[in-house]
């Protein structure tokens, strides 16, 4: 298995011990140290928050950039095998992050975009118990056929997609909603008008809430 070593993080801003986590999971040919940027903009909603965004295991075609797993083929099949043989590192750097903090799944939010946010997705809705609250950005769904409404565990999930999307197609996040409705998962959305394959400032804020609202609970 391949294993999570390196990445960015920003401490809590009381200074104490982490009482939460936020995993911050990057796209494709990005790293950990993009993904970082969203976390000053909730440290101060969240001051008690150790933010984690680690790199993929995987270096990605582009100088400098990681990836979860080669994105060769689109198909949902491929989609579905490519998040699967990711997991695992994920899981195993959650299980190490929540041993050293002692902290367990009900003080951890996972935030992705793009394809981070198919693996912030499907790992969060495969844990022993259901983590905090799950946010995706600019992404979609990959693969749900292992998955039962009847043993599921049911985060609340919010999924925000800029509507001129170049790279991601809008469609996406109707698909994403549909299927996780169909799974009785409390799912929010949100389309941002006029928004390519980003995160706005709306965007970032209706994360912020509904991470900071999640952890409240």
């Amino acid at each position: 298995m391949e294993k999570i070593v390196n990445g960015a993080s920003l401490q809590p801003l009381s200074g104490e011990r982490p009482k939460r986590i936020v995993l911050l999971l990057h796209g494709f040919g990005s790293s950990g140290a993009d993904m970082i940027a969203l976390a000053p903009a909730w440290r101060q909603a969240m001051p008690e928050t150790l933010f984690l965004a680690p790199h993929a295991p995987q270096r990605g075609p582009m100088h400098g950039g990681y990836q979860w797993w080669p994105l060769g083929a689109l198909s949902s099949a491929a989609l579905a095998a490519g998040a699967a043989s990711a997991a695992p590192a994920i899981d195993a750097f959650i299980d190490r992050k929540l041993d050293q903090y002692s902290l367990s799944e009900a003080d951890l939010a996972i935030v992705g975009f793009s394809q981070g946010t198919m693996m912030a997705l499907h790992v969060g809705l495969r844990r022993r118990g259901p983590v905090a609250a799950i946010v995706g950005y600019s992404g979609m769904l990959a693969g749900t056929a292992d998955l039962h409404p009847e043993t599921l565990c049911k985060p609340p999930i919010l999924l925000i997609h800029g509507s001129q999307d170049s790279v991601v197609p809008p469609a996406a996040l109707r698909i994403a909603e549909k299927e996780l409705q169909r799974l009785r998962l409390p799912v929010t959305t949100h389309l941002s008008m006029g928004l390519d394959h980003s995160v706005d400032l709306e965007g970032l804020n209706l994360g912020c809430a509904f991470v900071n609202n999640a952890f409240g609970r």
